[in-house]
């Protein structure tokens, strides 16, 4: 979960590519250029052990996102609260679905 953020926060496209499952990845993975991810908070883990095929990890992203004034300058706060799925793959972890919360 945490490498997949930082893929986020860094635009790394590759990463995010090979760490989602093909079943649910979107074809356009390009990044929001006005958002800007901050910090990530793992808030709760269900399964997802050496012995499991499944896992479910609840977080909150951080981020800023373009919110000019009228001189063009600004950005507003937000939290992205998450319940992802995860499955493994060829012996992987990898990204399945999530639900937004809040």
């Amino acid at each position: 979960m945490r490498s997949r953020f930082l893929a986020f926060k860094t635009g790394d496209l590759t990463w995010l590519r090979a760490t989602w499952h093909p079943s649910t990845r979107p074809d356009d993975l390009a990044p929001e250029p006005d958002i800007r991810w901050r910090g990530v908070q793992i808030v709760d883990t269900v399964a997802g052990g050496p012995d499991d095929a499944e896992g479910v990890v609840e977080f909150r992203a951080t981020y800023s996102v373009a919110a000019p004034d009228e001189a063009g300058r600004g950005r507003r706060p937000g939290v992205m609260h998450e319940r992802s799925r995860f499955v493994r793959l060829h012996g992987r972890w990898v990204y399945l679905d999530g639900e937004q919360l809040d």
